[in-house]
């Protein structure tokens, strides 16, 4: 998981590779979805998901003045999002608690 965040009036590109399977979650104000052909596509707000893989999306855009914050989820993502609430001990030789 890895997030994207963009200032006021800020673009930034949808590279196929890095956006394959990726799933984007709009936690702080606006962004908008520019579409292949430059028009400009819909305006997600906070708490908006969306995929763009097969959307022909090429970029996305913060229309407003505030910053942008995208939480992007891949299917490859190595953040650990969980942990014991209780204390893990090693395990000696024979399997058993040291």
């Amino acid at each position: 998981m890895w997030t994207l965040t963009l200032l006021g009036g800020a673009r930034v590109a949808v590279v196929a590779a890095q956006w394959r399977d990726a799933f984007g979650v709009v936690t702080r104000g606006r962004v908008q979805l520019e579409l292949r052909d430059g028009e400009p596509g819909p305006v997600l707000g906070r708490g908006a998901g969306f995929w763009l893989r097969g959307t022909g999306v090429r970029a996305l855009r913060n229309p407003g003045r505030r910053t942008a914050r995208v939480r992007i989820v891949t299917p490859k993502a190595k953040t650990v999002t969980c942990r014991s609430a209780h204390p893990v001990r090693p395990l000696s030789n024979d399997g058993g608690p040291t």
